[in-house]
């Protein structure tokens, strides 16, 4: 098994509010990031993908199909935006880094010219990432 990875960065603003709760408790337990005029972060996502080798190519996965599928189905969708209200899924669902990283995984494992989907990580500062590896 071989495992390809690629790096992307995306910028995006957004702020954490669950409806189900005061103003109060979203303050409290969100602080700073419950600021409803958001905040951002430079985001670098590296997705891997696992396979095996094509005899015919030599590849698992051309990493050009890779770029392009992350170009059109992650960062069209996300780069400078403001998540909680471009972003359908984060309407309804706080844009933790935890959620980022899922629906990351939902936008891409069935767009996979080859190979699998099998991690997303997503890196919101330099130390502080999340590990997705799907269901």
């Amino acid at each position: 098994m071989i495992y390809l990875t690629r790096r992307a960065e995306f910028s995006a603003s957004h702020f954490y509010q669950n409806p189900q709760l005061s103003a109060e408790e979203n303050r409290r337990i969100f602080g700073k990031c419950n600021n409803p005029h958001g905040h951002g972060h430079n985001y670098t996502l590296e997705v891997t993908v696992a396979g095996e080798i094509d005899e015919t190519t030599g590849m698992v996965l051309d990493l050009k199909e890779l770029k392009n599928v992350l170009e059109n189905e992650v960062l069209r969708v996300m780069d400078h935006r403001f998540l909680n209200r471009e972003v359908p899924i984060f309407a309804t669902r706080i844009p933790t880094t935890e959620n980022i990283a899922v629906e990351i995984w939902n936008l891409l494992a069935e767009k996979l010219p080859s190979g699998r989907l099998h991690r997303i990580r997503l890196y919101e500062t330099q130390d502080l990432y999340v590990d997705y590896y799907g269901e």
